[in-house]
């Protein structure tokens, strides 16, 4: 089992998502949340079970889980069993690698 690690540019990423929901719709906006919190709560038992992401290179150790209208970024550590999620986006955003990359709290020395 894989410990699940939420940094907080992840976490500001998903609460504006939803505050921008809310000013619409609070209840849509609260089922959002809930079911991405779900969805990268499995990461726990499966941490590889989301695809590597498609606009990086093939072998790039970022991942990532979607949950419409969002996808959620994260990289796991396979030697200490932590799942890091690093970044939550619209799925309608354009994907910039530096996304990921500034916020992996290993790539940052």
């Amino acid at each position: 089992m894989a410990t699940l690690i939420w940094t907080e540019p992840a976490v500001t990423d998903l609460d504006q998502i939803a505050d921008y929901i809310a000013t619409d719709n609070p209840r849509a906006a609260a089922r959002l949340v809930k079911r991405v919190v779900e969805h990268v709560t499995l990461l726990e038992q499966h941490p590889e079970l989301g695809p590597r992401i498609p606009e990086l290179l093939p072998g790039s150790r970022y991942r990532q889980v979607v949950e419409p209208p969002c996808r959620v970024f994260y990289r796991y550590d396979k030697a200490i069993k932590r799942v890091y999620i690093l970044a939550v986006m619209r799925s309608e955003r354009l994907f910039e690698p530096e996304l990921v990359q500034e916020r992996d709290v290993e790539g940052q020395g």
